[in-house]
Formats: structure tokens, sequence, C-alpha cells
């Protein structure tokens, strides 16, 4: 008997879904809205369950009608023998769509389908079947458009994409059915049957490198599955079901030998552990290689001069993450051009990062709800080469800047330090060198530009900046971060930007602090205050130490190591007083005599009773917390903060006040009370003195 069925498909995949369907010899294959009609005997939907690698359900249409409101769509299917699809004993389930359907309520066009189905059944036998939305034996579709209602049964149950490699609980950001899509345009059953190579060198969890063993062997992607929607369906012809299981058993067995050169890379430890675990399941180990290895150190196996580079970069799902993120997508795009001559590249580009080659071909796709690029490049021995390795003047400006700092550096035995800062106009960048305990980080920070800039000359000189940075400052490239930095507000001010959690351990001084590159917009060290905090440091011994808006407690720590008596350190913020506590316990200071304290500044300044010799306060320029009453505003709270802490010097106390909100102006009544003394210049170093308003500081005592 023949029927008509439909394909659903990913979008932007339906004509390539056509040739699929077309290429398994299935007849009337047409490109419809939303997917592919095709009709056959029943073996034919079985085929495209089997064999699609792109579709993500095959429907068997069992009527067509219209209807304008529930009692028209209760109706309607109630025409249809259901005694022929399901006994009373079995379960089912209902789905709707609609393209501005007459009834838009989803969930009641659902139980009205239901209803009508189970109402049938049990008029006819005295039973019904019950509903079972996880794994029903039968799954009904309903599609309505306007009023044109199409009832099909769903052949694949679970979608097609799940071929049953994964294992349970694993993410995967990339679905099978894309990752076929990606190896498909990128045509690589043809570069497999010339025999190329390989290499996904960001494999994650292995999709694509699963999906590429088995179109190059042949192998269906439905092997795997134990279960199908028609298993359930009384309809369901086992015969015709298992002559196409044993013809793809034989052609898999054949294929496997047709396999060519396939290896996965990827940093991440757990990934590589994914992946193996996967390979396991598919029978794949002993086919293909996987290694732990960064992206800048990727190469073709030994003698492969061609091949294809298929691969999923991580996309970022803000617009901060994304640019953390042009680092890695420049490090593909140069091992690309550097190793990968004469091969052919195929990159789901969902953060919209450039990697500095010309696609030579690119369709829009959707990967879930993200919209990505899929790029497709020829890599010829001088690709994109011209588009960003100049950047001389930035190099020499950088060796410059080294050489001026260099004998500097060694004499105050800094290790974490401002190289460059938009000296020049063109590169408007922030970089700092963090000579961690194990390896020198790079912190570079893109200024927004202005709206007069023209966005695609800021992108290549930035991509040329990034390029020349790590090699100039003697870094790997896997250890620069990026970062956009722009003016923040309201709740996103001292908002967490990723989850990587990229701790590192520096030293200042005598202290050891941990500083975090990549989860927030700074890294919880400043350095520029620097020389402030050595001061205290030096200066602390004997004292009661006060660190108000302590942020991550550096200037605790020094206080502390200089011989402190106690120390006494507030903020708000439990994550900051946790970075606090962690600062002290790296250094050995886990005494009683350092007392973190998680409270509102001002609230616990008009509290407190107890008297210190020297205070820190350098709160933020604006914050609007939720955790506190009203919001700070540095300019007008300033002088009730100066205030505040002062009452608490005791006669011969200090109180250091600093603040990075640039033009700033001392409440002047505040020299009548106090001895206030200027030392912002004195507190700026050396390597930000190119931009002296980066913050101002005050000595200030009581004037008694």
């Amino acid at each position: 008997m023949v029927n008509d069925y439909f394909a659903t498909a990913p979008r932007g995949l339906e004509e390539l879904l056509a040739a699929e369907l077309k290429s398994l010899q299935l007849e009337d294959v047409r490109v419809q809205r939303g997917g592919i009609s095709f009709r056959g005997e029943i073996a034919a939907a079985y085929r495209a369950c089997l064999w699609s690698r792109l579709a993500n359900r095959i429907l068997l249409t069992l009527t067509q009608f219209s209807a304008d409101d529930d009692k028209g769509l209760y109706r309607g299917v109630q025409t249809i023998n259901w005694a022929a699809h399901l006994d009373p004993h079995h379960t089912l389930a209902v789905s709707f769509t609609g393209v501005r359907a007459k009834i838009s309520h989803s969930r009641f066009a659902e139980q009205r389908v239901k209803d009508a189905v189970v109402d049938q059944i049990r008029d006819r036998t005295g039973a019904r079947p019950s509903v079972d939305t996880e794994n029903p034996d039968l799954r009904i579709h309903i599609h309505m458009a306007v009023d044109a209602v199409t009832v099909a049964i769903d052949l694949a149950g679970e979608s097609l994409h799940r071929r049953g490699y994964r294992l349970q609980g694993n993410i995967a950001p990339l679905k099978e059915n894309l990752a076929a899509a990606m190896l498909l345009r990128a045509n690589w059953p043809e570069i497999a049957a010339a025999g190329g190579s390989f290499i996904d060198p960001m494999c994650g969890s292995g999709t694509l490198l699963i999906e590429a063993a088995w179109l190059a062997g042949d192998t269906a992607p439905g092997l795997l599955r134990t279960r199908f929607g028609f298993h359930g369906w009384l309809g369901h012809d086992d015969d015709a079901w298992k002559a196409l299981i044993d013809e793809a058993l034989e052609r898999q067995e054949r294929g496997l030998s047709q396999i060519p050169t396939l290896i996965g890379f990827d940093q991440d430890e757990q990934a590589i552990a994914a992946t193996r675990a996967h390979l396991r399941r598919v029978g794949l180990a002993e086919q293909v290689r996987v290694e732990q290895e960064e992206i800048a150190d990727t190469r073709p196996p030994e003698g492969a001069s061609r091949g294809l580079v298929a691969t999923n970069p991580p996309y970022g799902e803000r617009l901060a993450d994304n640019h953390e993120l042009v680092p890695l997508y420049l490090r593909l795009g140069q091992t690309l051009k550097s190793h990968f001559a004469g091969w052919r590249a195929i990159v789901l580009n969902g953060a919209g990062c450039q990697l500095g080659l010309k696609p030579d071909k690119t369709w829009q796709l959707f990967n879930g709800p993200i919209e990505c690029r899929l790029e497709r490049f020829e890599i010829a021995a001088n690709s994109g080469v011209s588009d960003h390795e100049p950047a001389q003047d930035l190099v020499n400006r950088l060796l410059k800047n080294q050489r001026q700092l260099k004998k500097w550096l060694a004499r105050e035995a800094i290790n974490c330090y401002r190289v460059y800062d938009a000296d020049i106009p063109e590169y408007a960048l922030a970089v700092d060198v963090y000579d961690a305990v194990d390896a020198r980080w790079l912190h570079v920070q893109e200024y927004a530009a202005p709206a007069s800039i023209d966005p695609t000359r800021a992108q290549t000189r930035l991509r040329a900046a990034l390029n020349v940075l790590p090699k100039t400052l003697e870094t790997d490239a896997s250890k620069m971060i990026f970062k956009v930095r722009q003016r923040q507000r309201g709740d996103r001010q001292y908002g967490r930007m990723s989850e990587q959690a990229q701790r590192i351990e520096v030293r200042e001084g005598p202290c050891r602090l941990w500083v975090n590159l990549t989860d927030y917009l700074d890294t919880g060290l400043f350095l520029d205050h620097r020389p402030i905090r050595t001061w205290i440091g030096e200066n602390a011994d004997g004292k009661h130490f006060l660190n108000l808006f302590c942020y991550t407690g550096a200037a605790t720590v020094h206080a502390a190591l200089g011989g402190a008596a106690t120390t006494t350190s507030i903020d708000l913020s439990t994550t900051y007083l946790e970075w606090t506590e962690k600062n002290l316990h790296l250094n050995q200071l886990n005494s009683p005599n350092h007392q973190l304290v998680r409270a509102d500044c001002r609230e616990w300044l008009a509290d407190c009773a107890e008297t210190y010799d020297l205070i820190f306060l350098d709160p933020p320029s604006f914050s609007n917390s939720k955790r506190m009453e009203g919001d700070l505003d540095i300019q007008r709270d300033h002088a009730e903060l100066i205030r505040g802490a002062a009452r608490l010097l005791t006669p011969d106390g200090l109180l250091i006040f600093s603040t990075n909100r640039r033009g700033l102006k001392l409440d002047p009544a505040l020299s009548d009370q106090y001895l206030i003394e200027n030392r912002s210049a004195w507190s700026i170093p050396k390597d930000f003195a190119r931009h002296q308003r980066i913050h101002q500081c005050w000595f200030i005592r009581n004037n008694r």
C-alpha cells in the first residue's frame, strides 16, 4: 500500500534533506514548509527512519480535513479507524503544531485529539488506552495550518537525531543531524572516498567524529536504536523492517574497512573521556584516534596532504562571552592557515567571530535556538595571511614598553603589570601580563569603540593585534584571555561574565593571591593600586587594620603579612568575602585575628564602636546591589563614607581613601574637619603612568 509521508527537518536543511531522501530512492520527494514530503510503501518510511542522517521525524499521514474549532477537530479525528493503529491496552501521546491555527492553545488541541481517539476505542471495546508522554506505543502528530488539519503517526518516536550512542546525562551542544549536515555540506563522503583524512580540533563529546566515521563507513545512523515509533503500532510490518536491518548490517561490515584516518583533539580532559566513551559504545574505539591537545598544536597526520577539518567551536550566550572567544577563533584560523594547506575546513560559527580566513561558501543554520553561520573554507598555502600579519607598529610599541619596564619590574619584583594601554589609538586595547606561578598569562581588554569607527576596520585591527600579542609577549596563545571593557550599569556592574573559573596563583611582593581572568570583567587584583597595597604592608606592623569594600582582600593580605595585629574586612558580596578568605588561607593567615564581615559598609560604619589605626576605603564608583538599602554614588556619598570611617580612627590613625571615579571632587567641607593630603601622583605606578587619572588617592587624618 502506497502512503504519504512527511520528514521534518531542522531549519535551513530542507534542501539537503530532500537530496538525501532522493539518494535513498524514495519517490515523489518534494520540499515543503518545515520538511519534505514523499510517497511509498511502508518499507520506504522504514528506510528513511533507519538511514536519514538529517531528518528529525518521519510522519505517516492518515487523513486531512478542515476544522474551525475544537468540535470540528474532534469529529475529523474520529473519522479514522483507530482500532487499526492501537489496542485498548496500548498507550498514546499526542503532539500539536500550528501555523496561524484556528485553535491556538496546543494543550487544549492535544486534549481534544486524545479524547476523540480514546472515546472511539472505549465505545467499541469498553476499554480505553492510557496516555504516556514519555514512551508511548503510538505517537499521534497533529498539524493545523489555519483550518487545515493533518493527522499523522510519528514513525520515528523519539527524534531521529538521537542515535543512541550518547551517555545518559551527557550535554551535547551539537545535535547529531546538524553534525551530519556539516559533513555533507563539506562533501566529506567524496573526500573520504578519495582517501582524505578527517580532524576535529575541538571534538567535544565526539559527535562529528562518529558521524564522519559512519558516513565514510556506510553505517546507517539508526542501527544503534532499539526502538522506533512504529514498534508499538498495529500496522507495523516486522518482516520489512528486519530485511532493512539485515541489509544495513551487511553494508556496515563492508564499510568498516573503508573508514580513513579520523582524529579528534580537545584541550579538555573531560571532553576527551566523553569522546572515548562514545566511541566505545559505537565500536569505533580502534578506528578513531583521540588526543588531548590545544588548538594551536593541532597538526594533520603524517603524510596526509588532503582531508577535512570540521569543528563546532564554543559559542557563548552573551556578547561578553563571544568577545572572550575571539582569540580562540583566531587561533583556529591561524592553525588552519599554517598547517592545513590543501585541506578543506567547515566550521559551525555560532559566536560570529572571524577566523581570519575568507569562506568560499556560507549557510545560515540553527543549532537549537542559536543562529549560526556554517562556513566552508578551501585552505590555500597563503590563506588570509595578508589580512592580519602586519601590526608591526603595535609590535614595536609592545617591545619598547617591555624594555622601559624591564629594570623596574625586576627591582620591584613585580609579576603582574600593564604593558600596553591604548598607546596607539588604532589598537584600543589594555594588555596586562600575569606571570603566574605556572605560566605567563595575558589579560587583554578592548575598549568599546565609538560609533564613528568603521566596525570592519576595527575588527581587522583587533584580529591583527590578537595575532601578534602572544608571540611578542612570549606567551602561549591559549593563555590569552580577551574581553571587551565597556561601562557596566545596574546589576551587570560586578556580574559574572562566564563560568570558566580560570583561577591562577600570582605573587605581589610577599603575598600570594588568586586571580580569575575569565569570569568577571575585573580579575580580582586592581593592578593600578599596587603602590597603595605595598605601602599598607610596609606600615601595618602592630596596627589594627580595617578594609572597607574589601573586594578580594589583597590589601588585607598585605597588611596581615606586614604584621598587622588584627585585620577586619567588610564587603556585602559573599563571592568577594569567600575570595578574601581563600587569599588569606593561601598565605597561611588562618588566625581569628583576621575577621571577615558581610555587611553594607555604610550601615556597618554607623553601628561600629571599634577603633582602627589604619583604614583603607576604596568603594566602587556606583552600586545598586539588591542587598543594600538604596544605591551608592561615590560623588554624592563620599563625604558620608569618609566621615563614617574617620570616626573610627585612633588619634594617630590614618584613612586612605581611593577612587577610580574620574573627576571626583572632594567635598570642600572635609578640609575643615580633617588633614587631607592628595597622594594621587605617588599612588600611580610606572606601568600606569600613561593614564595619571586612572584613580585618585588621599591620606586623611583627624584634625585634632
